[in-house]
């Protein structure tokens, strides 16, 4: 059976934000910082990778599984307890914060637009990647709910917006990426506690939300160089699956 094998990742850099004034909150009004536009340091990879295919390596391993099920039963079996609803939220947070930062007149390293392109890219990509691996796996989830568990969705969407976090405010202070990590880490743990999710489908889908924000960022300075020179305003058409259902979405970039 086919598997995705992009990344995984856990992160647990911890604690908060910081909020600093600057004048102007118009992106034409300012001084951009520098571009953080780079080529994706293969140092950088080797950890996601390597934890992607512990979460692969976890659906047809023995031992790996075991961890998986001592793991759910030290969470959940042997300590009942109401789930939570945080993480529906949660996981949203860091990509709110990147937009809430620049209303708070704090500089990111790309303007207003390109953030949006920018996230843009990574939720569609990200999106066809989760709901793919989820369809060609077909495993099954702790609570026996559906056969859809990995990877995880939410945790693939907050280290996305993890990542996306730390490329726009983590030159300023390692403390944005922190606290980007931190709300991501506690979503992964959270599918567990709410027993949704195998820990192989949280590492895996931590890698997968950290390397699709990696890929976007590779992939549209390329873009905008191809689109240079035409027409204001450019769009793509790219892959989706949504709901099983294989889609086109079109980004428009003005």
């Amino acid at each position: 059976m086919k598997k995705i094998i992009l990344s995984a990742l856990l992160a647990f850099h911890l604690p908060a934000f910081l909020f600093a004034q600057s004048g102007g909150n118009t992106d034409s009004a300012r001084m951009q910082l520098k571009s953080s536009y780079h080529p994706i340091a293969a140092a950088w990879l080797a950890v996601p990778v390597a934890m992607t295919g512990y979460g692969i390596f976890s659906l047809h391993s023995e031992g790996l599984q075991k961890i998986n099920r001592n793991v759910q039963q030290t969470i959940w079996t042997k300590n009942p307890h109401d789930r939570v609803k945080m993480d529906n939220y949660l996981q949203f947070s860091p990509a709110v914060a990147v937009f809430a930062l620049d209303i708070a007149g704090v500089k990111a390293a790309h303007a207003l637009k390109d953030r949006l392109f920018l996230y843009g890219i990574t939720e569609v990509v990200l999106t066809g990647i989760v709901q793919g691996g989820k369809r060609l796996s077909a495993e099954w989830r702790p609570d026996s709910s559906g056969a859809n568990s990995f990877p995880s969705g939410h945790t693939a969407t907050a280290f996305a917006a993890a990542e996306f976090l730390r490329k726009e405010y983590g030159q300023r202070s390692p403390l944005y990426a922190i606290a980007g990590y931190a709300a991501a880490a506690a979503t992964g743990y959270l599918r567990m506690y709410n027993n949704k999710h195998w820990l192989g489908d949280v590492i895996a889908g931590a890698g997968i939300g950290i390397l699709t924000t990696d890929f976007s960022y590779f992939i549209y300075p390329r873009l905008q160089k191809l689109f240079k020179g035409k027409a204001q305003a450019a769009a793509m058409i790219m892959p989706t699956w949504q709901n099983g259902q294989p889609g086109f979405a079109l980004l428009r970039y003005f």
